[in-house]
Parts: C-alpha cells; sequence; structure tokens
C-alpha cells in the first residue's frame, strides 16, 4: 500500500474523532454548582473554606461548602444553594 494513503487516511479519522467528540460536548445540557448535597467523598472539586482543592475529598455528608455539578436550574430543587447563595452564607 501507499505510505502517504495510509497517513491521510489515519489523519482523516483523527480529525474525524475529534469533530464528534466536540458535536457530542456541544449537545449537553449546561450545568452549574450546587452547594450543600455533596455526600461524603462525592464532591465534584475543591471548597469554599480551601482546606482541599480536589473531588472526592469532603469528609462530612451535605457540608455547605462542598459542592456537585447539577443541571442547571435544578439546584433549589435538590436543597442546595448557587454559588453565590453559598458565598453569602458562608461569610457570616
Amino acid at each position: 500500500m501507499n505510505h502517504r494513503l495510509i497517513a491521510s487516511s489515519a489523519l482523516a479519522s483523527v480529525l474525524a474523532m475529534g469533530l464528534l467528540s466536540t458535536a457530542s460536548a456541544a449537545d449537553a445540557p449546561p450545568k452549574e454548582k450546587c452547594f450543600g448535597i455533596a455526600k461524603a467523598g462525592a464532591n465534584d472539586c475543591g471548597n469554599l473554606s480551601g482546606t482541599h482543592s480536589c473531588a472526592g475529598q469532603s469528609t462530612v455528608d451535605n457540608s455547605p461548602e462542598e459542592w456537585k455539578f447539577v443541571a442547571k436550574g435544578t439546584c433549589a430543587s435538590l436543597g442546595g444553594k448557587t454559588t453565590e447563595e453559598a458565598k453569602k452564607a458562608f461569610k457570616k
């Protein structure tokens, strides 16, 4: 087989895969941080106080400073607080 044909086919495959993954990411619904709903060890990233900066490091269920990503607009129905609400409550 021709090496140029193999190389161009491989490049076309890589480019096509990149376009497919971009299209699926664009279809994902918008998300927002929801504070106070994460179970111990199931938070999505760092907390408000800055005592840790990684996912899965919360030690208490439903800590008001720990958060999870949820579908935009569903945080209040889950019993959580938006980022702005959580920051106001944390400063008190």
